[in-house]
């Protein structure tokens, strides 16, 4: 057999194998997946509330972007737009993903005009509405335990994710490299300000693609690393 012949049979050996050997090497990685963190259990559902569309609309079984529209809900227009374009547009169609913002019943007229405006281009399927009274949604709002309050029309810019287990999820440790190279005291990340762009692309965008494959790594059942649970560690900070 000439050198040329026994040359081209390496390369082609090689350029098979190769592949071969790079999908051995990170198939054992799916297994120690790093799920996102729990930060709160027992989220309250929303079965009592009202749907603009005449819906049954919970957060039980459902991926949920859940937010607080308030008495003015245009005054969360532009939080709103950046919420669509920077996650609604990017996981709208998943499986069990939805959006829900809840406004006092007093409101409805102006979410309405809201829809209105989030909607001119395109029919917003996984976005829902939901009313209550000012008590019913102060006891949704309580159940998260977030450290901001709302504001006096019962609003805020920050959104934050339920899992299908009516659990809070978010980040434990939320400092940079740079705060942890100088030991900083580690900070949750419980909520989101949809008025911060970079918030929404950098962080909450990739935390909501880590839930989904989550559960797409339980249903393969590839999935078998534990969730870090908030009140399982100690020294973490709100």
């Amino acid at each position: 057999m000439n050198k040329k012949l026994i040359k081209r049979n390496v390369i082609l050996g090689i350029l098979f194998f190769l592949p071969v050997v790079f999908l051995l090497f990170l198939y054992p990685a799916k297994h120690n997946y790093i799920a996102l963190d729990i930060l709160e259990e027992n989220v309250l559902d929303i079965a009592s509330f009202t749907s603009t569309e005449n819906e049954s609309i919970l957060l039980k079984d459902h991926i949920t972007i859940l937010g607080f529209l308030g008495n003015n809900p245009l005054d969360k227009l532009t939080a709103m737009s950046n919420l669509k374009e920077l996650m609604y547009d990017k996981f709208k169609g998943f499986k069990k993903f939805q959006i829900v913002m809840v406004f006092p019943d007093s409101a409805k007229a102006e979410v309405e005009q809201l829809k209105t405006e989030l909607s001119k281009y395109e029919y917003l399927e996984y976005w829902k509405y939901v009313s209550a009274s000012d008590e019913e949604i102060q006891k949704l709002y309580r159940s998260l335990h977030l450290i901001k309050d709302l504001d006096a029309n019962l609003a805020t810019n920050d959104v934050v994710i339920i899992d299908k287990e009516l659990n809070l999820r978010g980040r434990i440790d939320d400092r940079s490299d740079s705060e942890k190279q100088k030991n900083k005291p580690a900070y949750q990340m419980k909520s989101y300000d949809c008025i911060e762009v970079a918030e929404l692309k950098n962080k909450m965008s990739e935390d909501v693609r880590i839930l989904f494959t989550e559960y797409r790594q339980k249903r393969k059942g590839n999935f078998n690393s534990e969730t870090r649970r908030a009140n399982d560690l100690k020294n973490v900070t709100e």
